[in-house]
């Protein structure tokens, strides 16, 4: 089967288009055929080394690439239940240990990685919900607002942003988003209440929203201090990405979110997704040979949703 790795680090030149063998399934496992594979910016980091520089994987011969998959079940590993051939699913590759990621034709996860995909969505739309969605939601956990408690959500337009206004609002907190003065019908649409433009002097401009500042933020265009600067004191913040966290001033929790894969959250955001509950955005799909050029599109910014790959 074609997959893309990389053998040496760089820019998009480095994602190598490679005939290498099918992998086996496991016990536990399902193999899948990858119908779309989403383009986020944690695959920019393997392809340059910065995943082996943040110390979160070994430096290896050949590093697989891509974390979102929607596809169709091939085979079923010994001790599976609730899948069979010819499903349906979307799944999230997150362990960096091993050689070969979603930009594959065929992928092996672990069934607790997999999730029915949503109803009605293309294999495109589908790959764009796992990475994102399950770390929106998995900082909205982290910060465990209460009902009626305000959230900034920085990054609000984006991938992880969108999800996270959207799954905010149902959990029933009110939002303030910071996006381009041109996204504001964007994110009001997901549901936000309160929208400041991210040129805006952030803390102040949250604070004439929601004097005192908002209860906690999910920083997810890597602000940092300028994100906290709008947490009242005693609040929280969950950065998106390693590393970027600010110190806690003021009594804040500051924490950064580790996404991990989680099957069944996955499916109930699968269902969401299929109800029309949150909004799967893909700003284009090229074929997989095209990976590079999905790079160098992902570098130039400004795209409004995920860009996919097509095996």
């Amino acid at each position: 089967m074609r997959a893309v790795v990389v053998r040496s680090f760089g820019g998009p030149e480095a994602l190598e288009i490679e005939e290498v063998p099918v992998p086996p399934t496991g016990a536990g496992q399902v193999r899948i055929r990858v119908e779309a594979a989403g383009v986020n910016p944690v695959d920019v980091a393997t392809r340059t080394g910065g995943l082996v520089e943040y110390g979160l994987t070994d430096r290896r011969d050949v590093h697989g690439i891509g974390w979102d998959v929607a596809g169709v079940i091939e085979e079923v590993g010994a001790g599976v239940t609730g899948f069979s051939r010819g499903d349906r699913v979307i799944g999230l590759a997150d362990r960096l240990d091993v050689s070969l990621g979603a930009y594959a034709e065929q992928i092996v996860l672990d069934a607790a990685a997999v999730a029915p995909a949503p109803e009605g969505a293309t294999a495109a739309q589908a790959a764009t919900l796992p990475l994102n969605a399950l770390t929106a939601d998995q900082a909205l956990d982290l910060l465990d607002l209460p009902e009626g408690g305000t959230l900034l959500v920085t990054g609000a337009a984006g991938g992880v942003g969108g999800y996270a206004v959207e799954l905010a609002v149902q959990r029933g907190l009110r939002v303030v988003a910071v996006a381009g003065a041109a996204d504001e019908e964007l994110v009001r649409g997901f549901g936000a209440e309160f929208f400041v433009p991210r040129e805006a002097e952030l803390g102040a401009a949250v604070r004439e929203w929601v004097p005192g500042g908002v209860d906690g933020a999910i920083d997810a265009a890597v602000l940092g201090r300028a994100a906290l600067t709008a947490v009242r004191n005693g609040g929280a913040l969950v950065a998106v990405l390693p590393g970027v966290d600010p110190l806690p001033l003021r009594g804040t929790r500051v924490a950064n979110v580790w996404v991990r894969a989680d099957g069944h959250r996955l499916a109930e955001l699968a269902k969401l997704a299929g109800a029309g509950h949150l909004t799967l955005r893909v700003a284009d799909a090229l074929p997989l040979d095209q990976a590079p050029a999905a790079h160098e599109r992902l570098a130039q910014g400004g795209l409004r949703g995920r860009l996919v790959l097509l095996p």
